[in-house]
């Protein structure tokens, strides 16, 4: 006969046993596996609306979902090896943030599905046969940048109207870098303006390509777009503020980080769409059935601060129809 602390003794023992046992049998979490060119630091405040896409899909980091981040670093040739390390590990989905990660992942598989964002048109560089029906496993969001080019041309003209000498700075590499040269060529002779063309692929061209505005005498500089630009917004605006030329980009953070101006579509909002496209895949559905999104609203964000502090002058129509004034 059993005695009743012997029981006692082994009913604690199997008890201890039941929370191993009921971990061993909850399912595995899906995994995304987050890949972008960018550094960490450069996506700290993108990284919350991407968790904030998936939250309204009903997927909490570490509760539902797991993700697994790989950083390119501004180092666009580390991407390959990080989109086929993801493959690897058998992720359940790739959110790749930005251009060049959308085409590295779409070269490692043809079969984990792909949610991108990117400043390119993604039928034109060949990430999906068609906007409304990707049918692959990509889909995504694409953003307003090139098309807005002439734009932004004539929004710094406004601003800065005695500069008859203006600097396009853009890389070279960009997918649609050869149609954003032809429409902003057409644009300036529009204005009135001479436009000189100056290339940077790295942070390394910076110094050069500043340099080259002082012995051009230019009056003012538009950014062109570029995830090699975008990730060094507050480099580019320090350097803009240095050699005082009034200058023009695409995303908030420039002006945030005292550039004059910029117009261009929300990046943030766009990151948060992708992670609604991140779940609404985790929930089943498959990436040729989600037309891929484009973000339709430009921003217009003016830094009068830095305006005052290169002695401009904004024009009152321009400062009414801007979105935010940083002052």
């Amino acid at each position: 006969m059993m005695r009743r602390r012997d029981f006692i003794t082994m009913l604690g023992g199997a008890a201890a046993t039941w929370p191993l046992a009921a971990r061993a049998q909850q399912p595995a979490l899906p995994v995304v596996g987050h890949l972008s060119g960018r550094s960490q630091h450069d996506s700290l405040q993108l990284l919350p609306a991407f968790r904030q896409g998936l939250k309204e899909v009903g997927f909490v980091e570490g509760r539902n979902v797991a993700i697994e981040y790989r950083w390119g670093e501004n180092q666009s040739d580390r991407l390959p090896a990080l989109a086929a390390d993801l493959v690897r590990q058998r992720v359940t989905v790739i959110a790749a943030n930005d251009g060049p990660s959308a085409q590295a992942a779409k070269a490692a598989t043809a079969t984990i599905p792909i949610v991108f964002e990117t400043a390119s048109d993604p039928v034109e560089v060949g990430l999906v046969g068609s906007l409304n029906r990707p049918g692959s496993n990509l889909t995504g969001v694409t953003t307003l940048a090139a098309e807005l080019g002439p734009k932004r041309l004539e929004l710094l003209h406004e601003m800065v109207p005695a500069a008859t000498i203006i600097a396009l700075l853009m890389n070279p590499t960009f997918p649609n870098a050869d149609i954003l040269s032809r429409d902003l060529q057409a644009a300036a002779r529009t204005l009135g303006v001479q436009l000189h063309f100056l290339y940077a692929t790295t942070e390394r061209d910076f110094d050069t390509v500043f340099t080259t505005l002082v012995q051009l005498r230019v009056g003012a500089l538009a950014i062109a777009p570029a995830t090699s630009f975008t990730s060094r917004s507050e480099q580019l605006a320090g350097l803009t503020l240095h050699h005082a030329v009034p200058t023009i980009f695409q995303y908030r953070a420039f002006a945030a980080a005292g550039g004059l101006m910029s117009y261009g579509s929300n990046i943030t909002d766009a990151y948060r769409l992708v992670g609604v496209y991140t779940g609404r895949v985790l929930k089943g559905e498959k990436p040729a059935d989600l037309p891929v999104q484009q973000t339709t609203k430009a921003e217009l964000i003016i830094n009068l601060k830095t305006a005052k502090g290169l002695g401009l002058s904004v024009p009152p129509a321009l400062l009414a129809r801007a979105d935010e004034v940083i002052e």
